[in-house]
């Protein structure tokens, strides 16, 4: 396939947030990018599944659709799965493994079209099939049509390449980079974060306006593909950032977050302007400067500890906030409004419901206090 030839490419991302990373999308330079549920579409070559990868820092995966044809019993789609050019996308020396959904058609058991489509790939161009390959081939059977898309990311993209240690509960970076867009954040104002745990949102909104590149310390499942071209990829990635002369904070009342938080921020590169110290909820203090966005998970009660102490403690954290951080915005990310209006924060808007970690929360908006 010529490298011009135009693929749907499609960015995965939580529901509920597909409008936040279309705007990340059109920014990155793909006007055409479109939002739909579960994600963002474009039309693009393999030069942007790579940039997509290394740039986008709300998607989840991306997924490039290869082909398609219509399949009413599994004889025709063993016959069609054969015929398909599976090499001028996959190598026969690096494994690859099949993961396939069927509804709304003849072909309804979606085991035996996995193990089909898999037959072809192995005998047709030699690819090993292994459960663990870090290449996956994904099939949906909808209305009798067998789309056939690659899984270009390989390990989640929430996996930055920088980040050791997490604490309880953590938010995923592509998560935070959503939620941080949610709030207005543009990377030109300060960030605090009161209850920053392992410091995903304060080094989340330094690479954000240092300009670093969200892939730059890992690697790809593209790397593996036929279609990867070493050279043109090296033109993809950048070194060097913005200069800045903003800071972004962090605090939290376990020391061992502290320790976290500084060595992953001096991974990821951003040691020199994130800053972390320990600090109760109750005693923290707005930093030196312009006003900026405090930005916070706190615990929910569902997921640690109990709820009714949890009342008390966002309670503390509202009061502080209107005592210290005059003019400044605020984003809480909670599964329950009642804990969210307990902070007293005055014209509190909520956004859509997002699942994470198998609960579904909002982002709570107030401000500038």
């Amino acid at each position: 396939m010529s490298s011009l030839s135009k693929l749907p490419i499609f960015f995965v991302c939580p529901p509920g947030l597909e409008d936040v990373l279309c705007v990340e999308a059109r920014e990155c330079g793909w006007s055409d990018a479109n939002a739909v549920p579960g994600g963002v579409e474009i039309e693009g070559d393999w030069s942007d599944v790579w940039r997509a990868n290394l740039n986008l820092r709300g998607a989840t995966r991306v997924l490039v659709r290869i082909g398609s044809f219509m399949a009413f019993h599994p004889a025709q789609l063993d016959k069609r799965a054969r015929k398909f050019p599976w090499g001028e996308f996959l190598r026969p020396d690096v494994p690859v493994r099949v993961n396939s959904v069927s509804k709304k058609s003849k072909i309804y058991h979606a085991g035996a079209a996995k193990q089909r489509i898999e037959r072809a790939i192995s005998e047709e161009l030699g690819a090993p099939i292994a459960a663990d390959a870090e290449v996956t081939v994904y099939v949906r059977i909808e209305d009798n049509r067998v789309t056939l898309s690659i899984d270009s990311s390989g390990e989640t993209l929430h996996k930055r390449g920088h980040k050791s240690a997490v604490g309880k509960a953590p938010m995923r970076e592509t998560l935070a980079a959503l939620f941080l867009r949610s709030c207005g954040y543009d990377g030109t104002q300060p960030i605090y974060d009161p209850m920053c745990g392992s410091g995903t949102f304060v080094i989340e909104a330094a690479e954000m306006a240092l300009g670093l590149q969200a892939g730059r310390a890992r690697s790809f499942a593209f790397e593996k593909l036929a279609t990867f071209d070493p050279q043109l990829f090296a033109n993809e990635t950048r070194d060097g950032s913005n200069a800045i002369d903003i800071m972004f904070h962090g605090s939290d009342r376990n020391a061992g977050a502290i320790e976290s938080a500084t060595a992953n921020a001096e991974r990821a590169g951003v040691g020199a302007v994130t800053a972390f110290h320990q600090a109760a909820v109750s005693d923290i203090q707005r930093p030196d400067g312009s006003p900026g966005l405090v930005i916070v998970n706190p615990p929910y009660g569902a997921r640690i500890g109990d709820k009714k102490q949890l009342f008390g403690l966002y309670g503390a954290m509202g009061r502080r906030l209107k005592e210290e951080f005059r003019g400044w915005r605020v984003g809480i990310i909670t599964s329950d409004s009642d804990l969210a209006r307990a902070t007293g924060l005055p014209g509190l808007e909520n956004g859509p419901p997002i699942p994470h970690g198998g609960l579904k929360v909002r982002l709570f908006q107030a401000g500038p206090l």
